[in-house]
């Protein structure tokens, strides 16, 4: 049983825990802690079905998935945390998100498996589609930025931030969806990197997945972590100020690690059976998921809601995702990776996590 199996669930048993913190009142920390340990295991179940799923309806079906539901407990926890009008926090789990799985997850799967295979390789196509499409990302988040700190102060500025904010994230939608085209579709050989192996290696038609079982585990999941994220969000704010986190830190830091624990774990696993290109895949992709797709779908979400929320980063957040894009492509392009590389991906992330500790 792998540590991934273990986890999904050994943690299951803080999940009725937050419930009875929550509604006796046990406290802030301690609903706090629970809802966060909640949150893991049923994130490696939402996972862990979507994947069984996506090998029973087939590649296009299952790329489609995989896209909706990749990043789902990290998306479920943002909406509710908007809907709580918790915008800077929602703003920094974007940036953090993206920083988490470029540096840490993917820093983490090159440096366990560079320890046990002394070289692994991938494709380097692969990786600059993907870094290409970071570096429009980075644009997205830089533009409403700029545009922001350079006009004029006064209510004008903050309308056309919005507006502004608005129209990239429509035309981040569109460019997510041509990704799908291009990935599921006119170039799906590229991508072909062994989506079975997500588990234990290989099913074969004798232990097919039954969606019978997956599916209501799948729409289980999604509404069990929706309602631990209602229960995390309501008390994230207190708990984290009570510990002398910011919000900055919190989101950029915290709720990465909580909401994308099983990415990394899936990443980390499959690059210690040396399969690096569906370990880059994870952890790219999971970054462009986010880029693309979530944070696109947050902005519009508020301004539909009564919660507006624009692209108009700190700027301290804009420069720490540009250097981890420029980081995990430069180490990324060659197409190889060794345990070397994973320790630089993963002390950039070091540096990155202390000084927004640090940052005021």
């Amino acid at each position: 049983m792998s540590i991934k199996q273990i986890a999904s669930y050994v943690l299951l048993i803080f999940v009725p825990i937050s419930l009875a913190a929550e509604y006796l009142h046990w406290g802030t920390m301690t609903i706090f802690v629970t809802s966060a340990l909640g949150i893991i295991p049923l994130a490696i179940w939402l996972s862990t079905a979507t994947e069984e799923v996506a090998l029973v309806t087939g590649p296009s079906i299952g790329g489609l998935l995989n896209a909706v539901f990749g990043n789902a407990t990290e998306l479920i926890i943002s909406l509710v945390a908007l809907k709580a009008g918790l915008i800077d926090i929602v703003k920094a789990s974007i940036t953090g998100t993206i920083i988490s799985n470029l540096l840490l997850a993917m820093g983490l799967s090159m440096f366990l498996g560079g320890l046990k295979y002394k070289e692994q390789t991938f494709k380097p196509i692969v990786a600059r589609v993907n870094g290409s499409s970071m570096t429009l990302a980075v644009l997205a988040v830089l533009m409403p930025t700029l545009a922001f700190y350079t006009a004029p102060a006064g209510k004008a500025s903050f309308e056309s931030v919005e507006k502004l904010s608005v129209v990239v994230a429509i035309v981040l939608i569109v460019v997510y969806l041509l990704t799908l085209l291009f990935s599921l579709k006119t170039h799906s050989y590229l991508y072909d990197v062994g989506v079975a192996e997500l588990e234990d290696g290989h099913h074969d038609e004798a232990h097919r997945p039954d969606l019978k079982i997956w599916v209501p585990v799948l729409v289980g999941a999604t509404a069990a972590v929706a309602v631990e994220s209602e229960i995390f969000v309501g008390v994230v704010e207190e708990a984290t100020k009570g510990l002398g986190l910011t919000p900055l830190f919190t989101g950029v830091i915290l709720l990465p690690l909580v909401g994308g624990a099983a990415e990394y774990v899936t990443a980390v696993g499959v690059a210690m059976k040396n399969n690096m290109d569906l370990s880059v895949n994870v952890a790219m992709g999971s970054s462009l998921l986010v880029a693309l797709l979530m944070a696109p779908v947050l902005v519009i979400v508020g301004q539909l809601s009564g919660q507006p929320m624009d692209l108009n980063f700190n700027p301290f957040e804009v420069v720490a995702v540009t250097v981890a894009v420029v980081v995990a492509n430069l180490v990324s392009l060659d197409g190889r990776s060794d345990w070397l590389e994973g320790v630089l991906l993963l002390a950039t992330y070091s540096i990155l996590g202390a000084a927004f500790y640090f940052h005021a």
